[in-house]
């Protein structure tokens, strides 16, 4: 913490000097004033180094945001202020980075801020979401409500996301086991049949000798193959990283069999879940899909809401204007539009936000249990044509002996 050096005059008049630990120079005018301390100079004694990124502006992750939003809803539920309750959590908590965030917080609550710009000076992991919904509910004096509507939107999306990626885990690794499988055949396996089957000096049934063949150009060649993909593989990183790349990327993702309907019920899931929660909680409509074009990290998607957002912006209803735009579900759309014409557009995404996270569960099972028995299918075939080769090339060779012999 700072150090402060300052020269006052005492309550008798007579001057005096020290220093101070004060997080800011108006906390140490707060202290002097306490002391009864009337200040003529303050400066700051011995300048530290700049904190390092990670000590001036504590991240939390995902877990660790949700769990400082539940537990300020608490302490402020409980009836205390939010500077007050921001004190609790930097003094009684056990995780440094939520006390440090607190601490932060609280000291820019102190300087005037209000909580949601305290917030957003405190850590990039207060972001505009975040921070609007704060806003949003500190104006309407629910800030609390807020806060565990917050806490509970972002545990369903932590778990949204957990789900998406325990699914995508369990197909690449058996796609990953499938491919090592076939690298072990195609370079160990199969050169040493080569050579076995060449000392018998017979004919080879063609579909033995193909795979004796393809066995040889990818041991001859396996460098220059691992050196070919490698250049397609930056090619093509490269090729994305540009923004009309990456957004066709985006679009072609969306049609990639089974994986594609997953990721599209994630974005549904996402969008309708923290759409309606900005609403709810007073945020206006454009406002709302401002901060959700911003964190939308799927461009092709993220293009559309733009042009939503101008038509929005025009005038139109949100539900014409996603249908005009187009590439959005008409269920989606008509959820909405029902939303709109009752008065309860909130309440109807969150019901749209239920129905397409139980179609991401029904998908994601679906995937999973189709990917297990199709590599093992795929693997079976591999090595039952393995098999036949060796055993065919064996009679074939001993047939050969017997007919010599004979």
């Amino acid at each position: 913490m700072p150090q402060f050096a300052y020269q006052a005059l005492d309550a008798s008049g007579r001057p005096t000097s020290g220093t101070l630990d004060a997080a800011s120079r108006s906390e140490a005018y707060r202290q002097l004033d306490a002391l009864l301390l009337s200040p003529l100079e303050l400066r700051e004694a011995a300048p530290s180094a700049p904190p390092s990124d990670a000590a001036a502006a504590p991240r939390l992750n995902r877990h660790k945001l949700i769990f400082f939003t539940g537990e300020l809803a608490d302490l402020l539920d409980a009836g205390l202020p939010a500077q007050q309750a921001l004190t609790v959590m930097a003094e009684k908590q056990q995780d440094p980075l939520i006390r440090r965030a607190s601490a932060l917080a609280r000291m820019h609550l102190r300087e005037g801020q209000t909580l949601a710009a305290s917030f957003r000076l405190t850590s990039p992991s207060f972001d505009d979401f975040y921070t609007s919904l704060v806003s949003a509910g500190e104006s309407s004096g629910t800030l609390s409500g807020v806060l565990h509507r917050m806490a509970q939107s972002m545990t369903q999306l932590q778990d949204l996301q957990r789900r998406f990626t325990s699914a995508m885990v369990y197909p690449a690794f058996m796609a990953a086991a499938c491919a090592l499988l076939l690298a072990v055949f195609t370079v160990v396996l199969v050169p040493q049949l080569t050579s076995l089957l060449a000392k018998t000096g017979q004919q080879l049934p063609a579909i033995t000798q193909l795979l004796l063949s393809f066995s040889a150009f990818c041991t001859a060649y396996l460098w220059h193959l691992l050196a070919a993909a490698a250049a397609l593989a930056i090619l093509f990183r490269s090729a994305i990283a540009t923004q009309v790349g990456s957004r066709w990327w985006d679009r072609a993702k969306l049609r990639i069999p089974l994986f594609g309907p997953i990721l599209e019920s994630r974005f549904y899931a996402g969008f309708t879940q923290a759409l309606g929660n900005l609403i709810s909680n007073g945020v206006p409509l454009l406002s709302s899909l401002k901060l959700l074009v911003a964190g939308t990290s799927n461009l092709f998607f993220r293009h559309r809401l733009h042009q939503v957002i101008e038509a929005v912006s025009a005038g139109d209803p949100l539900s014409t204007s996603l249908r005009d735009v187009g590439g959005f579900q008409p269920l989606m759309t008509d959820i909405i539009a029902v939303g709109e014409q009752t008065g309860h557009l909130s309440r109807s995404l969150t019901k749209a936000a239920t129905r397409y996270d139980k179609e991401l569960d029904t998908r994601i099972k679906r995937l999973t249990a189709l990917i297990s028995p199709a590599i093992i299918i795929f693997l079976a075939a591999v090595v039952t044509v393995i098999a036949y080769c060796i055993v065919s090339s064996i009679f074939s060779a001993v047939s050969g002996i017997r007919s010599k012999s004979g």
